[in-house]
């Protein structure tokens, strides 16, 4: 059975959203992962979109929603991203903190190595997973 990931921030629109693309990205049909935020912006970060852009990486056609308990249930991994005691705990869940700024209000150029450092840890997690190798 492949795993599952579910990515977690506060307003689903930017760090969890390139995290999704990414993950989807090197793990192809290798492993399964979500997003949610605790409060769903209107839509995706276009500063994120862009940055993920320049990596051959679309998620302009994702939308931000919040987390399911569906999603939390079929998690193996739940990783948050500065959204604090607002992030569902599942006890027995693996949880991964990832301490990232929020490309909220950033400029494509502050914005980058935001993802370059997302891309870096979802690798390391499909390491760990096994999904690559």
């Amino acid at each position: 059975m492949s795993p599952s990931v579910l990515f977690l921030c506060v307003h689903n629109a930017g760090r969890s959203q390139m995290a999704l693309g990414f993950f989807r990205h090197h793990a192809g049909d290798g492993a399964t992962a979500f997003s949610g935020g605790s409060e769903p912006a209107d839509r995706v970060n276009p500063v994120a979109v862009a940055a993920m852009a320049e990596r051959g990486i679309d998620i302009a056609g994702e939308r931000p929603r919040r987390w399911a308990d569906a999603d939390l249930e079929a998690a193996d991994v739940v990783v948050t991203m500065g959204c604090g005691d607002t992030c569902p705990y599942v006890p027995g869940t693996r949880y991964e903190d990832w301490p990232l700024d929020d490309p909220a209000g950033r400029d494509l150029d502050a914005v980058r190595p935001i993802r370059d450092d997302i891309e870096r840890r979802v690798l390391n997690l499909l390491y760990e997973l096994g999904v690559l190798d």
